[in-house]
């Protein structure tokens, strides 16, 4: 039982890459086929003998193909207990051949889906008898051989060459879990269609998603955690995990959730002026959208130059020379950009050790799309953090309206604190990040500590004036009481973007008065923990 010959093969593919090769080394060693369609067509066009499933049962393969497998010959063929006498018996009796090699890949029912099919395409796309015969094969691997992936074909005929035409129970139990997997995956994409796309439930009774493991990371957000990465079997949009690492060590698991980190709020500003975020431990730390890139990477670098040490890098344009040898000044972990040219390259290889990814392009910021958070016991599941604000949705509370710089300055500063732990508090003039306060457990200390950040990068950078007066502040949800707002107030802030909703705003709006400043509603709260 632990070596098994392989005498006979069904095989019955949609992918057909690897197929007659695959059927040609088979053939070379004596393995009989038997095949269907236009699998069958494929093997014979490259001069294979086959035979047809519908010869082998006795049955003919009927209602526009969706009965061609599905037969006691075939499933009594691949789940027969070889050295169980009852099952030997019954073989005999009804003259049922054993079938020692499965090789399936199952109808493209998620590439159907993802080009935009209708209804009745996309049923015609749920592959039944494919999944019955890897289920077969994978339970009874103890006698068959189940492959489900091109990619395994080349071990298999190695195996194969080893062991003079057989195949061992270790590698049969390897493919048959991952047969098991296949068909758990191609069975979440159904359920999920049903769910979502035919029956429209936002949140399905049953939550199931597949993703295929890309690489195991070398650990996770600490050495003693274990790490790997997986994506979506099917990706709806296109990220890091796509993305084309042209140099650098390789990328750990905080390397990806803060470059992650970066890559999405860098995508907010898509089709902008250019823009650079820097970003640690999943935080910005400086943002600046300039007339240059050089420019937009030197004006966040100065709003906390202390923390972009070991940071991220994230542009919305591609990377040029002169600001690739600027951001080589400091030490930077991960510089992500939709592209760079040859002189950004060149200033970067001379970091061995710096990552550049380069991606095709940024990703809809708007788009829709549910986030997972595990809990013990359980997984709380909510629609991703797509709210956008325009001018139109502002509401001015205050007697003073803002200029149109200061609308401008706090619209800017309300996207940074969208993507700051909370609570979130962000000043910024010109398209510049003067001060990120981030993660404070009240929004006072958030608010002063922005302040000092950019009263300390003024000091650093000799700023004729810390860059916070004149500025816009944004505030990642409402204030509570009136000392967060007066905290901006000392810092020289002149506008105020916040969601409003509390039962004290009348406190706040009037302080802001009181003081002078420009205070407008968004009516939106970005809470991100």
């Amino acid at each position: 039982m632990s070596e098994v010959t392989i005498k006979r093969a069904l095989l019955s593919v949609s992918d057909k890459s690897g197929l007659v090769d695959l059927g040609k080394a088979l053939a070379a060693r004596g393995v009989e086929l038997l095949s269907t369609g236009g699998t069958a067509k494929a093997l014979r066009d490259a001069g294979l003998t086959v035979k047809d499933v519908s010869e082998h049962t006795g049955f003919p393969e009927m209602m526009d193909g969706r009965v061609k497998t599905l037969h006691p010959t075939i499933h009594g063929g691949l789940l027969a207990v070889r050295d169980n006498p009852e099952h030997a018996a019954a073989m005999a009796e009804h003259q049922i051949g054993a079938i020692d090699l499965v090789v399936v890949n199952l109808y493209p029912f998620e590439a159907t889906v993802a080009k935009g099919a209708g209804r009745d395409e996309v049923i015609e796309n749920i592959d039944i008898g494919g999944p019955s015969m890897v289920r077969s094969a994978a339970k009874n691997h103890d006698y068959v051989t189940i492959l489900t992936d091109a990619a395994d074909y080349a071990t298999f005929l190695g195996e194969l060459e080893q062991t003079g035409g057989a195949t061992t129970l270790a590698f049969r139990r390897k493919m048959a879990a991952k047969a098991y997997a296949a068909t758990a995956a191609y069975d979440s994409a159904i359920s999920q269609w049903f769910a979502t796309v035919d029956q429209g439930e936002h949140f399905p009774p049953v939550l199931a998603t597949a993703h295929t493991r890309v690489t195991t990371l070398r650990y996770g957000e600490n050495p003693h955690q274990d790490a790997a990465l997986y994506v979506p079997r099917n990706p709806a949009v296109t990220g890091l995990p796509q993305a084309t690492q042209v140099q650098g060590k390789e990328l750990s698991y905080n390397n990806y959730n803060d470059a992650n980190a970066a890559l999405e709020l860098v995508a907010e500003f898509a089709g902008a002026k250019p823009t650079v975020v820097i970003v640690k431990h999943a935080n910005p730390c400086g943002v600046a959208t300039a007339d240059t890139l050089l420019d937009a990477w030197k004006d966040a670098l100065e709003c906390d130059s202390v923390s972009a040490f070991g940071g991220i890098v994230a542009t919305n344009v591609p990377l040029d020379g002169p600001t690739a040898n600027a951001i080589c000044e400091i030490f930077t972990e991960v510089v992500v950009a939709p592209g760079a040219d040859d002189a950004a390259k060149e200033a970067f290889a001379r970091k061995k050790n710096l990552r550049l990814l380069l991606i095709d392009s940024l990703p809809d910021a708007n788009r829709k799309g549910l986030t997972t958070v595990p809990i013990a016991g359980g997984l709380l599941v909510q629609d991703r953090d797509a709210g956008k604000i325009e001018k139109a949705d502002l509401k001015v509370v205050t007697k003073r309206a803002p200029t149109e710089q200061e609308l401008e300055d706090a619209l800017f500063a309300w996207t940074v604190a969208k993507h700051v732990k909370s609570n979130a508090i962000v000043y910024a003039k010109d398209g510049v990040t003067a001060g990120i306060g981030a993660g404070q457990m009240n929004r006072r200390d958030s608010s002063r500590i922005a302040a000092a950040k950019a009263k300390e990068a003024a000091e650093t950078h000799g700023f004729a004036e810390v860059r916070t007066v004149g500025s816009a502040v944004a505030s990642d949800a409402f204030f509570p009481f009136a000392d967060g707002l007066m905290a901006a107030v000392e810092a020289g802030a002149t506008c105020v973007i916040q969601p409003g909703g509390s039962i004290r705003d009348e406190d706040v709006i009037k302080a802001a008065d009181e003081a002078g400043l420009a205070m407008v509603f968004t009516g939106m709260r970005h809470f991100r923990h």
